[in-house]
């Protein structure tokens, strides 16, 4: 699939009550993103270089260096201008005495001709005798979308004042309504899942947060250009022969932290039983139960150098427990578990009666399918710190998978051991009465506040870009929790399975039994957020749904 060049302009404005940004709300009839609110944007079209003569600012090679490009960055910022009047109605362009445009200015009867492609933005700015001042633009933020959905773009986003006397307006087609909207609004109303907002977006307006006016936001992002995004295949081993990780693969933030240095030398699979050092003191070692529900098998982290900790020692599988005594010389001074599902905490045991070591984790919850042999000597509270000997393990309890679940942060390395909070290559499961999805939402939230720059999963490589990841995982939830309250409004009164069936109508039939799980738990978050009610196994909807 291509990846298409693409381009975002975030409009601002100053208020009384702080800094706006425009939104505006996709139509639900989109193939990409329906219903969700961004900004506005579009792919580069072919035509863009011809506008560079009406440019005002610095030429395209400035502009490209700072974008990481070779050339055509002005294109860039020429395609968010051009979107930006066709999706919203505004033109950020300047007549020939230098002056802003007004809401009355001619070109804006030209809005439907470009957006027909009737007209090019050169041709506009010829006609109307304007200039595009892309000094009053500045680089944002860089975002190219994952593996998996229909689309794909590489997306620059560009931020600028909205010009005064200029309304915002749909274009009634691609777009089905604006707002301006203050960005801490828009993420709360994103969380309270009242607005649909994507990944990109999520992370531009966090930025946007941090700025109560648009002086200080568009000092920031001249003086602060992103860092330019991975976009270049790695190598690596797979099966003993070289191959290339493409960005976005599961093994490539991996096969870069490891090997910088790009010679190759890491592996693109993961193998039972194979430490690999994934962090200075820290040793991956997986089980090996690989499975539909485990992936390549559980990760067991061992971590130290002379005396060890081992995190998730794993399931009671005599082959993994000799390869952990094996690998730490038997020195192991205390375990930790995240969680006491069966492919986590059994190993314990062991590990217990043949070093002595002390064990820290919560314990089963009573009635749940779960490790009953699991007998910590310390239950550890959010914020309790773990020495180890590379350094401090801060506990952060996120229940929401199981309601005894635990992550631990290295801190001095800001690696995350997330087990099965956070996995790689799928969501996880949230099934009731132990699994609990707001619980899991607001576990997700408070991550974002704490500082990560890896995340070591349970199953799978090690993963970059942890808020990228997180966003990920609540926008899937909260689009999902949307589709859920969708098929309550139109269907409810109605059964869970009668609601699975319309919410999950992009899962197979065959594991609908799972999803209808997930859609319980999505169910019981709105009915405590006042959303939906229940009666003899019946769901209602309630006037906010």
């Amino acid at each position: 699939m291509d990846i298409r060049p693409a381009a975002t302009l975030v409009l601002t404005r100053d208020t009384d009550e702080g800094l706006e940004v425009l939104l505006l709300q996709r139509t639900w009839d989109a193939v990409f993103l329906p219903g969700y609110y961004v900004f506005p944007g579009g792919a580069v079209d072919q035509q863009e270089p011809l506008a560079r003569q009406h440019a005002l600012g610095p030429a395209d090679a400035q502009i490209s260096q700072t974008m990481s490009l070779d050339e055509g960055g002005a294109d860039y910022m020429l395609a968010a201008v051009r979107e930006c009047f066709e999706e919203a109605g505004i033109l950020m362009a300047v007549d020939a005495d230098g002056a802003s445009l007004g809401g009355d200015h001619p070109v804006h009867a030209e809005r439907q001709a470009l957006f027909q492609g009737k007209q090019s933005l050169a041709q506009l700015c010829a006609q109307h005798g304007l200039s595009i001042p892309l000094d009053r633009l500045a680089y944002l933020g860089h975002w190219i979308t994952p593996p998996g959905p229909p689309r794909r773009f590489d997306t620059r986003f560009f931020v600028a004042v909205a010009p005064e006397g200029q309304e915002a307006s749909h274009d009634g087609v691609e777009t089905i309504d604006q707002v301006w909207i203050s960005p801490a609004e828009a993420l709360s109303e994103h969380r309270s899942g009242e607005r649909l907002l994507g990944l990109p977006t999520i992370r531009t307006l966090r930025i946007l947060s941090s700025f109560d006016t648009t002086d200080e936001l568009m000092r920031y992002a001249h003086a602060n250009p992103p860092e330019p995004y991975p976009d270049q295949p790695w190598p690596a081993l797979k099966k003993g022969e070289p191959v290339l990780l493409e960005p976005g693969s599961p093994a490539y933030d991996e096969a870069m932290k490891l090997d910088p240095e790009g010679e190759g030398s890491t592996h693109a699979q993961i193998l039972p039983g194979e430490p690999v050092e994934v962090a200075a003191g820290v040793i991956r070692l997986t089980a090996p139960n690989p499975g539909m529900m485990t992936g390549p098998g559980t990760n067991t982290y061992l971590l130290g150098h002379e005396r060890f900790t081992v995190l998730d020692p794993g399931p009671e599988n005599e082959a993994h427990i000799e390869r952990i005594l094996e690998l730490t010389g038997g020195v192991i001074d205390q375990v930790v578990v995240t969680h006491t599902h069966l492919d986590h905490s059994p190993a314990t045991a062991a590990l217990k009666a043949r070093t002595g070591c002390r064990v820290f984790g919560l314990p089963a919850p009573a009635g749940a399918s779960q490790d009953p042999t699991f007998a910590p000597d310390d239950e550890p509270e959010h914020g309790d710190l773990i020495v180890t000997e590379v350094g401090v393990l801060k506990v952060i309890q996120t229940p929401g998978h199981a309601s005894n679940h635990i992550c631990y942060l290295l801190l001095d390395q800001q690696l995350l051991f997330s087990g099965d909070h956070i996995m790689q290559g799928s969501t996880v499961v949230i099934n009731p009465p132990d699994g609990d999805m707001k619980a899991y939402l607001e576990a997700l939230y408070d991550l974002l506040a704490e500082s990560i720059r890896y995340i070591a999963p349970a199953h799978g490589f090690l993963m970059g870009h942890p808020e990228a990841v997180i966003d990920f995982l609540i926008t899937h939830r909260l689009a999902r929790e949307h589709k859920v309250a969708k098929a309550l409004k139109h269907l409810g009164p109605a059964p869970l399975k009668d609601l699975t069936t319309h919410a999950y109508d992009d899962v197979p039939t065959a594991i609908h039994g799972l999803a209808a799980r997930s859609a319980l738990a999505h169910l019981l978050k709105l009915e405590i957020d006042g959303r939906a009610r229940q009666t003899d196994e019946v769901w209602h909807a309630t006037r906010t749904t």
